[in-house]
């Protein structure tokens, strides 16, 4: 029996210092996991380098990809823990999409705080 399909967006943040090549490599990879269980590649939007709020791993940058797809909750399990011992992801960040009344996906928004008077 299949499950939900269910809208997500990843950010990932690769180490800065890696090759372009590699960098490919990763998100390849991603897309390749989320095929094989049953889900659907949407899109791979690069933001580049970012200089991060704080160091991790000695590292000031980190180089962004927000990933869009959809698939079942359980291929994003195994998506995740590949990118937990993936050299070279930083961090990531999984995000389910919220749906819209055309029955598309947007991403979830976040109302700015006005700033004090």
């Amino acid at each position: 029996m299949l499950g939900s399909v269910i809208a997500y967006e990843v950010l990932l943040m690769l180490d800065p210092e890696l090759p372009e090549e590699r960098q490919s490599e990763i998100i390849g990879r991603t897309r390749e996991l989320i095929e094989r269980g049953g889900g659907t590649w949407e899109s791979n939007e690069t933001w580049g380098r970012r200089k991060l709020a704080y160091e991790i791993d000695h590292k000031g940058e980190g180089a962004y990809h927000l990933l869009g797809f959809e698939a079942e909750p359980e291929a994003l399990a195994e998506v995740s823990r590949i990118l937990r011992i993936t050299d070279g992801v930083m961090r990531h960040m999984p995000v389910r999409r919220q749906s819209t009344r055309g029955g598309k996906s947007s991403p979830v928004t976040v109302e700015s705080v006005p700033p004090p008077e």
